[in-house]
């Protein structure tokens, strides 16, 4: 079966855009990639690479009359949650698909996704949880599922589930909690129950995250990344990671997500600092061919630096000052889970 998937972004974006298609590339044999195109320059820069397995789509081809009557209304983030679903439902009309996935930019495959797509059977619809560990789950609020890789048949049932989700987002799409609603994501909490056809993922290795990374122990495996659940020891091959909040200064700083996540030395060595290699590399290639062009959001300076041997001496000195329970560095410890600033060079 041929695996078709859309995704937006602009050139701003357009190394994470980039890498995730390769990494698609790589993982998975029969795939078509469409990519929705935001801006002129990450449109252009498709159209003349040329690239197989791949079309791009240009924001004058893919905006309707209902689109651009909302788009004033909606910040650039809420437009993006409001296009999703009109990607796919574009995709499927106007290529004649019998099956569109949306997957976002900021992802990367190590495996071919087709087992997620397999796992859905004779549904119609396939939705991923967030799976939020313990101590987040109080984000659910913002959705029990996340639009990071959701399938839709070209079938009755599928295409039932996609308009009235569209209709939905065109309706309401905001970035705030209001009458049991979030962005897009919300309006998938009650899919199971509300349609038929709807199957949630199973499999542990798609929709891997900084969200839920703390319940697995990961490792290298003959070339597959792999993964464990610490509370059933069930284990499964990494089919791809979501770097959501990943980010990007202009004074050689990344930030691998935000700083509510606690990251584990396995994750950051697996999946965070070779995805950041890459991306640098990528980068890299790209200004070559787009001189000047901001290719990965690097816009504004880091509001706060890595640590360094220095500096976290300092802060211990300061811990043990405030309390001396911090004297065995307990404090420090969980400072340094949860700050994932780092310079490039180090990385």
């Amino acid at each position: 079966m041929k695996l078709n998937f859309c995704t937006l972004f602009n050139s701003s974006y357009l190394s994470r855009g980039l890498l995730m298609y390769q990494s698609l590339e790589r993982q998975c044999k029969n795939f078509h990639l469409y990519v929705f195109a935001f801006d002129d320059v990450c449109y252009e820069f498709f159209k003349k690479e040329n690239y197989p397995n791949l079309t791009v789509v240009s924001l004058k081809e893919f905006e309707d009359p209902e689109l651009l009557r909302i788009k004033p209304g909606r910040s650039a983030g809420e437009y993006c949650w409001t296009s999703a679903s009109c990607t796919i439902l574009y995709s499927i009309e106007t290529f004649k698909l019998d099956n569109c996935t949306y997957i976002d930019a900021d992802m990367y495959f190590y495996s071919d996704p087709k087992v997620l797509v397999e796992e859905m059977g004779s549904k119609s619809v396939l939705i991923t949880e967030h799976r939020f560990t313990p101590e987040y789950r109080g984000s659910e609020i913002y959705g029990k599922y996340c639009v990071q890789f959701v399938t839709f048949k070209n079938d009755a049932k599928g295409m039932e589930v996609l308009r009235w989700w569209r209709n939905a987002c065109i309706d309401w799409c905001y970035g705030r909690i209001e009458g049991g609603k979030f962005g897009d994501q919300k309006y998938l909490d009650d899919w199971t129950t509300r349609f038929e056809g709807v199957h949630e993922l199973q499999y542990l290795g798609g929709g891997l995250a900084p969200w839920n990374l703390q319940q697995y122990l990961f490792e290298n495996n003959n070339g597959k990344k792999t993964g464990t659940e610490k509370t059933s020891g069930k284990k499964f091959d990494a089919i791809f990671f979501h770097y959501h909040g990943l980010r990007f200064y202009n004074n050689e700083v990344v930030s691998l997500t935000g700083n509510d996540y606690e990251m584990t030395d396995d994750a950051r060595a697996i999946f965070y600092f070779p995805y950041v290699k890459e991306l640098l590399a990528v980068k890299k290639q790209l200004q070559t061919k787009l001189p000047g062009v901001n290719v990965d959001g690097a816009t504004v300076p880091s509001p706060e630096l890595p640590f360094t041997l220095k500096s976290s001496f300092i802060k211990y000195l300061k811990d043990t000052k405030r309390s001396l329970s911090n004297v065995f560095g307990k404090s420090m410890s969980s400072k340094l889970k949860h700050f994932h600033y780092f310079f490039y060079n180090t990385i």
